[in-house]
C-alpha cells in the first residue's frame, strides 16, 4: 500500500493540500463577524468533510480506470435520477433559496447532485470520445455528446441552476476541445447560444447572422448542417423574450446587477457592489486575517460560499489574491501534463474534463466578485463551504493523481 502511495504525484498532492489549508483558513475567517452566527464553526464541518474527501480519493485512487470506465454509465444514470428527483422533492439555499437544487431529510441538506452529475458527465463524455476512432467531424457527431451533457443540463436549468448549466456547457466544449474537435465546428455548435445573448440588440444580432452567413459559406458545412445552424439562430432571435421570462426572478435581478449594480444599490446590486468594496479596500496587503471590515460588520454577503473571494482580496490584500490565483494556476497546470502524459484516451479526457470544470468554477467565481461575471452562486473550489463540491473537488483530484502513473 505504501508503495502505491509513493505514486502520488507529488506536484498535485501538494497543490491540492495548499488550496485546502488555504481555503480552510479563509473559510474560518469568515464566520469571525462582530455578531457570532452559525458561520463562527462551519470551518468544523468542512474539517470533516476534507477527512472524508481524503477517504474517498484514496478510494478513488485505488480503483482502476477500466473499473472506472466499466461503472460510467450506472454514475451517470444515478446522476440523472438524481437531478430528477431535485425537481419534486428538491430545496434551496444560500443565495439560491428559490432553487430546487438540494435533496434534503428535514432539516439536513444531503448535498447537491448536480455536483456528481458534473462528474458524470465528464466520465461518459470521456468513454463516449475515448471510444471514437477520429475526432468528431460534423455535426451529426456532435449530437450523442451534446446529448449526454444536454440532458443533466436541461435538469439543472429546470431548478433553476443557471450557474451549473454553464459549467455543463463549458465542460461539453473542454472535452470536445481536448478530443480533436476543429475550431469551426464548435464555432458552428456555440452560434446559437452566441445568437440568444445578441437577440436583445436587434442591430448586433443582425449583425451576428451577416458574420455567421460569411463563416458558413468560408467554412463550408454541408447544406443541411449550414441551414440548421441559420434556423437555430434564427430562433434564438425569436426566442429571446421568452427565454427571459423563462428565468426566475433572481436570476433577472442577477444579469441586471451585473450590468449596472448602481441601478438597485440595496437590492439586486448589493451583493456586488459590497464585494467590490471588500476587495477595493485591501490593497496591496490587505486588512489583516480575521480584521476585514466589510465581513467583520456583515456588509459582505454570502462571505463563506459564493463571495469568500471577497475574503481573501480585504484581508490578504492584493498579495492574497496573487497567491490563490497562482495555486490554482498550478492546479490547472498539473492537471493539463497529466491529461497530455496519460497514455489511454479515457483517463486523459477524465483529467482534461477536471481541469476544465475546476477553470469554469473559479473564473466564474472570482468574476462575480469584481462583476466581471454575473452572480450565478457557483462556489469556489476548496474555498465556499460546501460538504458535496468539497468531497468531489478532493476524492476526484486524488483520482487524477493516479493517472500520473498510467
Amino acid at each position: 500500500m505504501f508503495t502505491r502511495l509513493r505514486q502520488l504525484d507529488k506536484p498535485l498532492l501538494g497543490a491540492v493540500l495548499a488550496l485546502a489549508a488555504f481555503g480552510l483558513a479563509t473559510l474560518y475567517s469568515a464566520g469571525q463577524t462582530e455578531v457570532p452566527t452559525f458561520v463562527a464553526t462551519i470551518w468544523h464541518r468542512q474539517l470533516i468533510w476534507l477527512a472524508l474527501g481524503a477517504v474517498a480519493g484514496f478510494l478513488m485512487f485505488r480503483t482502476s480506470p477500466r473499473m472506472l470506465e466499466w461503472a460510467t454509465p450506472f454514475v451517470y444514470g444515478i446522476a440523472v435520477f438524481l437531478l430528477a428527483l431535485t425537481l419534486f422533492f428538491g430545496t434551496g439555499a444560500g443565495t439560491a433559496a428559490g432553487s430546487k437544487s438540494w435533496i434534503a431529510l428535514g432539516s439536513l441538506r444531503l448535498g447537491q447532485p448536480a455536483e456528481l452529475a458534473k462528474l458524470a458527465v465528464i466520465l461518459m463524455l470521456a468513454r463516449w470520445l475515448a471510444g471514437l476512432r477520429e475526432p468528431p467531424a460534423t455535426l451529426r457527431d456532435l449530437i450523442p455528446p451534446c446529448v449526454i451533457a444536454g440532458v443533466p443540463c436541461f435538469l439543472v436549468v429546470l431548478q433553476p441552476d443557471l450557474g451549473s448549466a454553464i459549467v455543463f456547457i463549458a465542460i461539453l466544449f473542454c472535452m470536445l476541445l481536448w478530443a480533436g474537435t476543429k475550431p469551426s465546428l464548435m464555432v458552428l455548435l456555440a452560434s446559437p447560444a452566441i445568437g440568444l445573448a445578441l437577440a436583445f440588440s436587434t442591430v448586433a444580432w443582425g449583425v451576428w447572422i451577416a458574420v455567421l452567413c460569411g463563416l458558413l459559406l468560408w467554412w463550408r458545412p454541408y447544406v443541411w448542417e449550414g441551414l440548421a445552424v441559420v434556423a437555430a439562430n434564427v430562433a434564438m432571435g425569436v426566442f429571446a423574450l421568452p427565454f427571459w421570462n423563462r428565468l426566475a426572478p433572481y436570476q433577472q435581478n442577477r444579469l441586471l446587477a451585473f450590468l449596472n449594480p448602481e441601478v438597485d444599490p440595496r437590492a439586486t446590486g448589493w451583493h456586488v457592489i459590497q464585494s467590490k468594496v471588500a476587495v477595493g479596500s485591501g490593497g496591496l496587503f490587505g486588512k489583516g486575517f480575521t480584521l476585514g471590515t466589510q465581513k467583520r460588520l456583515a456588509f459582505l454577503p454570502a462571505q463563506h460560499t459564493d463571495f469568500i473571494f471577497s475574503v481573501v482580496g480585504e484581508e490578504l490584500g492584493f498579495v492574497g489574491v496573487v497567491v490563490a490565483l497562482a495555486l490554482f494556476a498550478g492546479l490547472v497546470f498539473v492537471l493539463l501534463r497529466i491529461a497530455r502524459k496519460a497514455t489511454d484516451p479515457f483517463s486523459s479526457l477524465c483529467v482534461f474534463g477536471i481541469a476544465g470544470m475546476l477553470f469554469t468554477h473559479i473564473i466564474e467565481n472570482v468574476g462575480m466578485t469584481i462583476n466581471l461575471m454575473p452572480i450565478t452562486g457557483i462556489p469556489l473550489p476548496f474555498f465556499s463551504y460546501g460538504g458535496s463540491f468539497l468531497l468531489a473537488c478532493v476524492a476526484w483530484e486524488s483520482r487524477q493523481s493516479g493517472y500520473a502513473e498510467l
